[in-house]
């Protein structure tokens, strides 16, 4: 039976397994989609969401407020569309590679590399989605033509350029010394400031946490309800 003890169950075996320094690498395609699908089973169920705290360890509990919450902010911030997007979903680059490029942005411009997946998480899936945005932004860290122009270097949608892009944009705008207003510059909404530093916030306390964000997979919230865009999508 699915309600808010399975859930709490769930999640409190999901979110534990992903910061044992143990769990090897290819068991974070399943805990990561677990985790998705447990996230989205309770945005469904929001009256489940106190007892669901209640019933976690300790040691998780703010982890999963936080994951709740920027998911929330972001909800807010989209809404819901009437009709499927005009995108490719594809395969993103391996985890250790986007790693390495996010890495590459900290050593350069000193700017902690969990902000850079945050935003690559919240933009494009960490780059499974490729196509425009609704206001005509474009590649893995969704770049606007006037903003590449001035910060990009290469192809906007190679997503090496894209991210190093993001470290020279941020930096323009105050980060490392002040990661709101730099993220703000980035989408001028605290929805989103709000959304990317929670989910910074978790791959600061426990860098698996990335690994499972990484395996996150493209939904789309609709009117008519939330629709799973797998590998291979096109609309």
């Amino acid at each position: 039976m699915v309600d808010a003890a399975y859930l709490a169950t769930e999640l409190g075996g999901v979110e534990q397994g992903i910061r044992l320094p143990d769990s090897p690498p290819e068991e974070y395609l399943s805990l990561g989609r677990r985790q998705q699908s447990a996230y989205h089973l309770l945005a469904a169920h929001p009256d489940w969401v106190p007892a669901v705290l209640n019933a976690l360890p300790a040691s998780i509990r703010s982890a999963v407020q936080a994951n709740i919450s920027a998911a929330q902010q972001i909800d807010d911030l989209n809404g819901a569309s009437s009709a499927l997007p005009h995108w490719r979903i594809i395969a993103p680059p391996a985890p250790e590679v986007l790693l390495s490029y996010y890495r590459e942005v900290q050593q350069a411009y000193g700017i902690a590399w969990q902000y850079l997946a945050a935003i690559n998480l919240i933009e494009t899936n960490m780059g499974r989605i490729q196509g425009l945005s609704s206001a005509g932004a474009q590649g893995p860290m969704q770049f606007m033509p006037a903003t590449w122009a001035s910060y990009g270097r290469g192809d906007v949608n190679n997503p090496r350029d894209a991210i190093l892009a993001a470290g020279r944009y941020l930096q323009a705008h105050g980060a490392p010394a002040n990661m709101t207003r730099a993220i703000y510059a980035y989408n001028p909404s605290m929805l989103y400031v709000r959304a990317v530093q929670l989910y910074a916030e978790q791959m600061l306390a426990s860098e698996r946490a990335f690994l499972a964000y990484y395996n996150w997979e493209v939904y789309v919230q609709t009117k008519t309800g939330e629709v799973l865009l797998p590998e291979g999508f096109s609309g």
